[in-house]
């Protein structure tokens, strides 16, 4: 059966064609995942709908968890520390951390994506840096270099990700429980995580979605996921 893959959406007050504020998902995920074989699906951000989220989850095969703007630093025990935060969305934070939890609990296949890395991150007792004072990350590509035999070695086929675009100005800091540090930029910055014991949930702090219909390796890590949730026990 062809996996359905869940991808936690966006309110979009600027979105065009609709009456009235929106919810909207990157085209470039969509893309993404079609290409690997995948159906994607989008769930609106409702903080009200999550008393269904068990339900839900047990429809879906696989977790995409999108970029966006920056999480709380309530949501792990912070204050703001910095003038540079921005795009916080309380709805976003609730209900990304929510599917987290859930999708971690199922064991479900889970790719998180630059802020989604950084949910990823907060949703498993971890923090973040709130702003890296560098442009290095700011819309740069770049390498990784990826821990051998780790799944996202894996999926690259490789030990380093050759061309890697970030657009981030926050980063993880302490780890969250269950989290290795799989991928790091030339700088230091953790650029990819996994958690162990998990089946395959893979955190990426860069944006393969930005250039996977041109990059192999890119579209390799939802190739990957897809694979995963079609292999899934039962």
């Amino acid at each position: 059966m062809t996996p359905h893959v869940l991808i936690v959406g966006r309110l979009s007050p600027e979105a065009a064609n609709v009456r009235g504020p929106a919810f909207g998902v990157g085209q470039a995920y969509v893309h993404a995942i079609a290409r690997a074989g995948g159906i994607p699906l989008v769930l609106a951000p409702v903080p009200a709908l999550l008393d269904r989220l068990p339900a839900l989850l047990e429809r879906v095969d696989a977790v995409v968890l999108h970029g966006g703007g920056d999480v709380d630093p309530a949501r792990y025990g912070a204050t703001a520390s910095t003038e540079q935060l921005y795009g916080i969305v309380p709805d976003h934070d609730e209900v990304e951390l929510a599917v987290v939890r859930a999708a971690l609990r199922r064991d479900l296949p889970m790719l998180a994506i630059c802020r989604g890395m950084q949910v990823l991150d907060v949703a498993l007792g971890g923090t973040l840096v709130q702003h890296l004072g560098t442009e290095e990350h700011w819309f740069r590509t770049h390498e990784v270099d990826v821990v051998a035999g780790s799944r996202l070695a894996k999926a690259l086929g490789a030990e380093r990700a050759a061309a890697c675009h970030s657009v981030h100005h926050q980063a993880v800091e302490r780890l969250g429980e269950g989290l290795v540090v799989v991928g790091t930029a030339g700088d230091g910055v953790t650029e990819a995580v996994e958690v162990d014991g998990a089946r395959w949930a893979v955190g990426v702090q860069w944006h393969p979605e930005d250039t996977a219909g041109e990059d192999a390796q890119q579209q390799s890590l939802f190739d990957e996921l897809v694979r995963q949730a079609e292999t899934a026990p039962g």
